[in-house]
Formats: structure tokens, sequence, C-alpha cells
């Protein structure tokens, strides 16, 4: 009776699995059964009206204007004054050390054609190809003793700002300020302290770390051009 019963649901199974298949490929049919419940019209406004409108609202209450004179504002200010760079501290002992510039090509570098420009393993030497012609000088723009300091320093030098306004600088001492945004130089070289002076030597680059001392008189051994 078992084995019976089995069989019979086996073939029970399989009668809808048929059936199943065949539904699957007859093709689909629909009918209209009506409408029910109520329907609206869509009313949902276009969103480019919308921001067309609010825009026109905004500029005849004249908060369109002020929006635009608070980005400039803030846009300005970001260029008087950018963020300082995060970590940098004063020198409090001298630290030297040197950098080296130099790349080694890890692939074959091909030009046109296929001529080898540079094999793997070449090293180039930027420094001798493009010497450094100036002494680079990182302070604190907000230390006056390292803005007498940097500009005390013999020429040609170039200043850069850690911290502080370059522009308020520029126009105060009539020569250009320069500021490391986002400390890309400050990290590429391992600055830690202000202020730094940077000169190449031989086909390196000497980064020197300098302690100055607040009430240093302009005068005084601190501001001359520091030595290795």
């Amino acid at each position: 009776m078992r084995a019976l019963g089995d069989m019979c649901g086996g073939r029970l199974m399989a009668a809808l699995w048929l059936a199943g298949v065949l539904e699957a490929s007859m093709p689909v049919t629909a009918k209209d059964l009506g409408v029910w419940g109520e329907v609206w019209p869509i009313e949902e406004s276009d969103l480019l009206v919308d921001v067309e409108s609010a825009l026109k609202h905004l500029e005849m209450s004249g908060e369109l204007a002020r929006m635009n004179e608070a980005a400039r504002a803030r846009a300005r200010e970001r260029l008087e004054a950018p963020p300082p760079v995060l970590g940098i501290v004063a020198a409090t002992e001298p630290r030297t050390w040197l950098y080296d510039p130099a790349i080694v090509v890890a692939e074959d570098v091909v030009g046109p054609g296929g001529a080898l420009i540079a094999p793997a393993g070449t090293r180039i030497e930027p420094l001798a190809h493009r010497p450094m012609t100036q002494t680079l000088l990182f302070i604190d723009g907000t230390r006056g003793v390292e803005v007498q300091w940097a500009l005390a320093q013999v020429a040609p030098t170039r200043i850069i700002l850690l911290a502080g306004r370059p522009f308020d600088l520029a126009r105060q001492h009539g020569r250009a300020f320069y500021f490391d945004q986002g400390g890309t130089l400050t990290e590429r070289f391992g600055l830690q302290a202000t202020p730094a002076q940077m000169r190449q030597e031989g086909l390196k680059l000497r980064i020197i770390e300098i302690p100055l001392e607040d009430r240093a008189a302009p005068d005084s051994p601190e501001y001359r051009e520091a030595s290795p």
C-alpha cells in the first residue's frame, strides 16, 4: 500500500510539473477587469521649473546676491589665509639631512617607433639636468622671527609659508610669499619644524631645520644664513 501511495504521489508531482511547463510555454493573455477605486491625474510639477522658480525667488528677494557675495568672501579668505600645514612646530634643535630626488626606472621607457629611451634600472638624476637655482625657505608666517629670518637670507631665495597670510606679507614686505598648499612639499621632503632651509648639494638636496629664539635681534646669528 505504501509503495502504491509513493507511486501515486510521484505521478501527481510529475503531472503538476508538466502542467507548469505547459502553462509557461503558452501565450499570456490579459483581461480588462475595469477600474477599481478612484483615479487622479499626475500633478507632480517639473523639477527644472521648480528650480527656476526658486532661483527667481532668491534673486528677487536679494538672497541670491547675498549668497554669491558670501561665497566670494569665503574664496577670498581661503586665498588670503590658507589652512596651515598640520603637524608642523617651531624648531627647538637643529636637524639636517639629505634628500635624494633621483628615480630609478622600473620598466623600459620606449619612445615612438619602439626606440628605447631608458632601459629598466636606469637611474635618473633630475638635478643633473635642471639644477636648483634658489634656496627654499620654509617658515611659519605667523611668527615674526621666522619672517625676519627668511627676509635676511642671502638671495636668491624663495619663501614658502606653512602657515600665515601670504598676500598680507607680500604687501607688507614688497616680495612674493608662496604657500605649501595641502602640505605637499612638507610631506615629500619630511619637514617637521620651521624654519627650514633647502638647497642643492651635489646631486642631492640639503635640508636644515633651524631653531630660532622669538626675541632674537635682527643682527644676531640666528638670522644669518645657516650652514650645515
